[in-house]
Formats: structure tokens, C-alpha cells, sequence
């Protein structure tokens, strides 16, 4: 049962440490300390150290030498190699969908959706966040290629902390809710050009918001 437990609180830290990632209450280059973690969430030190190196497997932490682990930070050049690579999975996922999509699968997207609105409309942005998730999760999941798939989320995942500066801007959550709906009358239409086109669109905003926002601090630096 011990061991249970270690793997359900392991599993819960990463969860909830993932998430203050994502909604930037933890910033690109803050320290993950042990001994803040052990107090905070009661595990045993061997046990935060596993969450520590599935958060860096994840790509949401990088481990140095002397320093500990700290929140992956990102130049706009790895920002913008990484979302390249992105914008070519799922481009290429949502063009291997076969059509026409079932009902049920329909169904299943619109029923995220629902929730995806509820999570925005109420500011519930850890909500707002998982329901995002599974939409993509669940589209990109009608591709015909599991491989691509897996590399999709895996690519996805990586880009988590830089998705952090645009998650918790209203606008930006209201433009992508609005984007899932029109993803879902494309699908239901069949326009595999226009899915592809509002995939490659969704990805911009925090793409750019990102850069800019390191532009800034780095402008700032050398003044």
C-alpha cells in the first residue's frame, strides 16, 4: 500500500507542478528546491526526486550541476524550432484523419468543447488547461498514424512552459476556445485544407507571445 501511495503522490506532484508550469505561477529559470517540495507535498526525498526527473523527461525542467532543477527556460530560437517541428505533426496528424468522421467522435470532441467553455467562461484556469489538453489529445488521436500521434503529444508537452504566457492572457483563451469550435465544423465538413490551416493558426499566438516577451526581457538587459 506504501508503495501505492508513493506512486499516487508522485503522480499528483507532477500533475500539480506541471500545471503552475503551464499558468506561469512557476517562471523559466525559478529553482525546484527538495527540501521545499519534501515540506509541501510530504513526499520522501527519493520520491521527489523521481518527480523532478519526470518533469524534466516532460520538458518542463532542466537539472545543472551545482544549481539543482530549475523551470526549462527557452530562447526565441528554440521557441521557434520547436513550434516548426509542432506546426509539421499536427498538420500532418489532422491531414491523415479519415473522413468522414464518425458521429461519436464528434460527440466526444463537442462534449470537451462544452467543458473546454465552461473552464474559460468561469476562470478556472487549471480546468481550462486539462480540457485543452484533451481536445487536442482526442483530435489529433483520429490520425490514421499512432506514431505521429505519440510524437505530437510528446512535441506538445515540451512546449508546456512556453504556453504559460498566453494561457492566463483572456483573450487568448477566448480566441483559442472560439478556434476549437471552427476545428470542429471543419471536421464535421471534411475540409481537410481549411483543419489544416486553422492547426497551424492555433499555434501562433503563444508562439508569439513568447518571443515577445523574451525580446522585451532581453532588450530591458541591455539597457
Amino acid at each position: 500500500i506504501d508503495s501505492q501511495t508513493q506512486a499516487s503522490g508522485l503522480e499528483q506532484t507532477v500533475r500539480i507542478l506541471e500545471e503552475e508550469i503551464v499558468l506561469g505561477f512557476l517562471h523559466p529559470r525559478e529553482r525546484l528546491v527538495e527540501d521545499d517540495l519534501l515540506e509541501r507535498f510530504g513526499l520522501k526525498r527519493h520520491v521527489v526526486r523521481q518527480v523532478l526527473v519526470e518533469l524534466e523527461r516532460m520538458g518542463l525542467v532542466e537539472r545543472k550541476r551545482n544549481v539543482g532543477a530549475l523551470v526549462r527556460a527557452y530562447t526565441a530560437k528554440e521557441v521557434e524550432d520547436l513550434y516548426a517541428v509542432r506546426e509539421l505533426l499536427e498538420c500532418q496528424c489532422v491531414r491523415l484523419i479519415r473522413f468522414p468522421v464518425g458521429e461519436s467522435d464528434l460527440n466526444r470532441l463537442i462534449a470537451i468543447q462544452d467543458n473546454h467553455d465552461e473552464m474559460v467562461a468561469s476562470e478556472n484556469l487549471r480546468g481550462a488547461f486539462r480540457a485543452n489538453m484533451q481536445f487536442h489529445k482526442v483530435l489529433f488521436g483520429l490520425s490514421d498514424n499512432p506514431v505521429l500521434v505519440a510524437a505530437t503529444q510528446d512535441h506538445a508537452q515540451r512546449a508546456h512552459s512556453i504556453r504559460s504566457s498566453s494561457l492566463v492572457i483572456s483573450d487568448q483563451l477566448e480566441r483559442a476556445r472560439r478556434e476549437h469550435w471552427l476545428i470542429i465544423d471543419a471536421l464535421r465538413a471534411g475540409d481537410v485544407d481549411k483543419l489544416v490551416q486553422l492547426c497551424s493558426d492555433h499555434l501562433k499566438p503563444s508562439r508569439d507571445t513568447y518571443v515577445s516577451h523574451y525580446q522585451l526581457r532581453d532588450s530591458q538587459k541591455n539597457q
